[in-house]
């Protein structure tokens, strides 16, 4: 193999340690910054399906909006960079400002970003009530969260990093109907959704969620997948659910060995660390989730030949 390309060919190295029992202050903090910057974007960006407008995406350097459409006929977009640490506010008529992403309130970064918006002549309302956690605190009140440790901080950043290829390669193989590979702030995932064409009953109600939400996100027959940094399992892992969830998935054989079927949640899980420490990363990932669509696709009776390349 030549030096060019051991430069290319992905490896373990690449996917950074995640302990979560090690970031977990500064990971509560950060989704809470991520959500006042999302909503930002909620509040400007014109309704897609599914809410598609609203999500958050991986830069070479973080996590950023994407242009967000203002009126006088300029745009905006806002970017966390977990490099130099800092929030960078870009317009389109060529004007920046930063704010250092240090250890601070949600309540002062939520005031800092608005009174900088405000000054650029960007200035609106967002809803302040955190979303899909438990027992919120307005953005403006919240003085319990402020936590920021920047190598945390980058190391969820590399792994996002991974997990984006990983995801945007598994997308490519689907003809039909698939999502952006994207990161929604209010639950705080990495996901991308294939979908199988046909309408979906009802979605049921879900907790710290509104119904109206979760009923869009869910109005059509979905394989969805992705990417939880921590929350909820105490592990960072990845995911895999079907909805409808058809007969007989959960007890689908699935692989690598590692990954298991989660009756809480409802969902196929692989620990992250199951997938960084194998010989090949991508690969595990790719395994689970073909095998974990393939399982919710057959049951489904969905017509693979038509949807996949």
């Amino acid at each position: 193999m030549t030096d060019e390309q051991r430069r290319v060919v992905p490896s373990r190295e690449n996917w950074p340690e995640l302990p979560f029992e090690a970031w977990q202050d500064t990971y509560d903090t950060l989704q809470l910054w991520t959500q006042i910057v999302g909503k930002v974007r909620l509040a400007k960006a014109p309704m897609m399906n599914h809410w598609w407008q609203v999500p958050l995406y991986v830069t070479c350097r973080g996590l950023t909006t994407s242009p967000i459409p203002h009126e006088s006929g300029r745009c905006f977009q806002i970017e966390f960079d977990f490099i130099d640490h800092r929030l960078l506010i870009e317009i389109s008529d060529g004007r920046t400002e930063n704010l250092p992403l240090a250890p601070r309130p949600v309540a002062d970064f939520y005031r800092e970003l608005m009174d900088r918006l405000k000054a650029l002549g960007l200035e609106m309302r967002i809803w302040t009530m955190p979303v899909e956690i438990p027992d919120p605190i307005p953005f403006e009140e919240d003085r319990k969260h402020a936590a920021y440790d920047a190598r945390c901080a980058h190391q969820f950043w590399r792994a996002l990093v991974e997990v984006d290829r990983v995801l945007k390669e598994f997308r490519s193989r689907f003809l039909g109907k698939a999502s952006p590979v994207h990161f929604f702030w209010g639950s705080f995932d990495m996901a991308v959704t294939r979908f199988s064409g046909r309408l979906a009953p009802p979605h049921p109600s879900a907790p710290d969620l509104a119904d109206r939400v979760t009923r869009e996100a869910y109005s059509h027959e979905v394989s969805s997948c992705g990417f939880w940094p921590g929350k909820g399992l105490g592990q960072p892992a990845f995911y895999s659910y079907a909805y409808p969830e058809p007969a007989g998935y959960a007890d689908a054989l699935v692989l690598p060995d590692g990954a298991s079927y989660s009756r809480e949640l409802h969902e196929f899980i692989l620990p992250y660390d199951v997938a960084r420490r194998s010989a090949a990363p991508d690969q595990t990932v790719l395994q689970f989730l073909e095998s974990t669509y393939a399982a919710a696709a057959d049951l489904g009776h969905w017509d693979r030949a038509a949807l996949e390349r």
